[in-house]
């Protein structure tokens, strides 16, 4: 038997606080005197111009003559989507040789995914729960964004989600606070590496700040009512995460917080960020959203929104005006200061010397760095298998056979471009690989019985269902692929309804006709609602929106040679109307009860009116998800035991631990990885807890009949939480511990912090 102890959180990132802070302090003196230098011999306007990231839409190809123009003169600091090197080097040339302060310019783009080569959407990563393979993403992504002169990308996004109905989800770390930390820190690591201005290094940009994730009905760009308790919590861990990981730049989110919009908060932008984190980067506004404030209701006109942008520490304005057409008169009014303006140039051009683009604005080295490389490849199909998550598996119906006949159906099986997700500019469907093609790589071309069914996952059309049948009834099992397009998620893309769309729902029900098992894969942005699909398929897998090497991956996965080990980053939904559902959520006064629940076909005609069952859940939907946070099963089976507490009765000190231990062991036939969890839960808050709490996760794999002692050591000091005076404090008392596979199981012991 192996022991493994996992490594704590915080160590991680005071490691990594610790590479930043050591790197600002070798470079902080030589170079704060340099921007000082710069910005005494800066005028008004060309002040102003470095706070200006100008830019077009990402089909944008060519150079106007008034951006031109505008960086000749000094008014323009960064450039948006900017993909052909030959105009980057022009425009470039010009920064560079014939400004007055021959200041470079940043260069950014939405490299969310990977560039050419495209990962598993965002989401999908997450539910690999694989740090280092996150870290290696990002840096590939990173490589080929800078062979194509590409400096700072808009990722990673770490808002919290808790409702699938907001198309973003697809591109969010989960709902979990801890993991989505730990996916921000790997993200941040992989793009900037530990030096910037490294070539093929990138710099970062977290986003988006703050809470964007808790839009009400999981509308984009909606307002956010939350207690600061919560805010802190949850919402804001990730973003403190990125931050002391050495994130660059930080996003300001559309939405509004309390009533303030994200890029006119004060509260948000000087008191959390610079006062409480001691942030030295600069940050961005989102897309037009200075401006934006203005049909919020919060700014009068584009005057009003530059003076509350800017007094709030908005430092840089993406493609809106307001800062190019009113901060010289607001300074001229004293609305505004000097010492201001100075300031928030101070953080645009520490991080353009930190990405060291003073010393290379021409991007040294990047025809070092190639486009679609086997190794870019390989780890694109890792990841879409890592990313997979099997989440029912009758009888074991998986893994299939390869002498077996199998029919390839549904809108998904030879999307190459749907495939691919939300957010991938730069991505192309020629390089796709679809599961189409890798089947009949892996079963023999005249072993795969191939029909769409439907044209695309919107089809109201039948007429393609008589043949995909006829198809299905050569097999030996169906394969449906099934989902989103990948326009359906993504910005601007909720769904009032999270189902298969259009006639999916009722091809399965006619293939379910025929006999044959079916084997349902997914490819969507965020969870689907399966209530009437998943009593007829007998085996399913979540792919999320998988990306180039799609194919590959799941045709690995059906067939074994890769073990599914995905675990999901989210809780799934029954119904819709369970949104907002969360595994960390607090208990209420009259918690859900399997004993005394009574569902709505339970209920007597012309019962006594009365509180049926005296708790909290729902008559139709009962109140457990269809997957908890946390599930996912393997072609093994893991058993639990053996759970062990050091010590009964904690100190609430700095140095005290809670060290816990367990046995976990491979119990089937197959070698597997598992992701085993370690939840707390603080029994008495002086505001309400949490019934479970994620604090520390590790993967683990066994070979058949193989045990590892897994060892976790958590300092009281993770324990605390923000209470309603907004103390950060570990409170004594009594507390549960879980080690489990998921949310909603495991081993479970008892502790006490005096």
């Amino acid at each position: 038997m192996k022991t493994l102890t996992t490594k704590p959180h915080y160590c991680l990132l005071l490691f990594l606080s610790i590479i930043s802070i050591s790197y600002s302090q070798k470079t902080d003196l030589n170079v704060e005197k340099k921007i000082g230098n710069i910005i005494k011999n800066m005028t008004l306007e060309q002040k102003i111009g470095q706070a200006c990231l100008k830019g077009t839409s990402s089909r944008s190809k060519g150079l106007s003559e008034e951006l031109k123009n505008d960086v000749r003169k000094g008014l323009v600091g960064a450039i948006l989507n900017l993909t052909d090197p030959n105009l980057v080097f022009e425009i470039q040339k010009i920064a560079v040789q014939e400004s007055p302060n021959h200041i470079p310019l940043l260069f950014g783009r939405d490299v969310i995914h990977g560039y050419k080569t495209i990962f598993p959407i965002p989401l999908g990563l997450a539910a690999s729960w694989d740090m280092d393979l996150v870290e290696k993403i990002s840096k590939i992504a990173a490589n080929e964004s800078y062979s194509r002169c590409i400096n700072w990308t808009y990722a990673p996004m770490v808002d919290i989600a808790r409702d699938a109905r907001w198309g973003r989800i697809a591109e969010s770390p989960g709902e979990d606070p801890l993991l989505a930390s730990r996916l921000g820190v790997a993200y941040v690591k992989g793009f900037q590496g530990n030096d910037p201005a490294v070539p093929g290094q990138i710099l970062a940009c977290a986003k988006h700040f703050a809470a964007y994730g808790a839009a009400e009905g999981g509308r984009d760009y909606n307002t956010v009512s939350m207690s600061e308790s919560l805010l802190r919590n949850v919402y804001l861990k990730p973003f403190e995460a990125a931050a002391k990981a050495g994130a660059a730049t930080f996003m300001s989110s559309f939405n509004d917080v309390n009533g303030v919009p994200a890029s006119g908060n004060p509260f948000l932008l000087k008191k959390i960020l610079r006062e409480e984190w001691k942030y030295d980067g600069f940050v961005v506004s989102d897309w037009n959203s200075v401006t934006e404030m203005i049909p919020h209701g919060f700014a009068t006109d584009e005057k009003d929104a530059a003076l509350k942008s800017a007094s709030a520490g908005l430092d840089m304005e993406m493609t809106s005006l307001s800062y190019a057409h009113h901060l010289k008169t607001l300074i001229a009014e004293k609305k505004i200061s000097k010492k201001q303006l100075d300031e928030m140039v101070r953080n645009i051009l520490r991080i353009k010397f930190r990405a060291g683009i003073f010393e290379n604005p021409y991007f040294k080295d990047r025809e070092k760095f190639s486009l679609l490389s086997a190794d870019a490849l390989q780890t694109a199909k890792t990841a879409a298998s890592k990313s997979s998550v099997l989440l029912k598996n009758e009888n074991q119906i998986l893994p299939l056979k390869s002498n077996q006949k199998i029919a390839v159906i549904g809108p998904l099986a030879d999307a190459s471009r749907e495939q691919l997700g939300t957010w991938i500019f730069d991505g192309n469907k020629e390089d796709s690989q679809t599961p189409l093609k890798a089947l009949q790589n892996s079963f023999g071309a005249n072993n795969v019985f191939y029909s769409a069914g439907l044209s695309h996952s919107r089809s109201l059309s039948e007429e393609g269902f008589a043949a995909a049948i006829a198809e299905a009834k050569k097999s030996d099992v169906i394969l449906f692929f099934a989902g989103e397009e990948a326009i359906l998620s993504g910005e601007a893309h909720s769904r009032a309804n999270i189902n298969l769309p259009g006639l999916q729902e009722k091809l399965i029900a006619e293939l379910q006709k025929t006999g044959k098992p079916i084997v349902l894969v997914i490819m969507s942005g965020r969870p689907i609602t399966l209530g009437a699909v998943l009593p007829k398929v007998n085996a399913l897998i979540m792919a999320w929106h998988p990306g180039t090497m799609a194919g590959p991956a799941i045709s690995d996965v059906l067939l074994g040679v890769v073990n599914p080990s995905g675990k999901l980053p989210v809780t799934w939904p029954k119904e819709v109307g369970q949104i907002p559902i969360y595994y960390n959520h607090p208990n209420t006064g009259r918690p859900a009860d399997p004993k005394t629940f009574v569902a709505i076909q339970d209920i007597p005609i012309e019962a006594w009116q009365s509180s049926l069952g005296n708790n909290s859940h729902y008559l139709d939907a009962g109140y457990e998800p269809q997957y908890p946070f946390g599930f996912g099963l393997s072609y093994t089976t893991f058993s639990y035991e053996n759970l062990k507490i050091e010590k009964a009765v904690l100190k609430n000190n700095n140095t005290e631990k809670l060290n816990v231990s367990a046995v976990i062991t491979n119990t089937g036939n197959d070698t597997g990885t598992e992701t085993v969890q370690l939840y707390i839960r603080d029994i008495t808050g002086s505001i309400v807890r949490p019934i479970r709490e994620l604090k520390d996760f590790v993967q683990i794999e066994l070979k058949p009949k193989e045990s590892k002692t897994v060892q976790f050591s958590i300092p009281v000091s993770e324990l605390a939480f923000y209470n309603d005076k907004m103390e950060l404090k570990t409170e004594s008392g009594d507390f549960k511990v879980w080690i489990a596979s998921h949310a909603e199981n495991g081993l479970e012991g008892d502790f006490k912090v005096e």
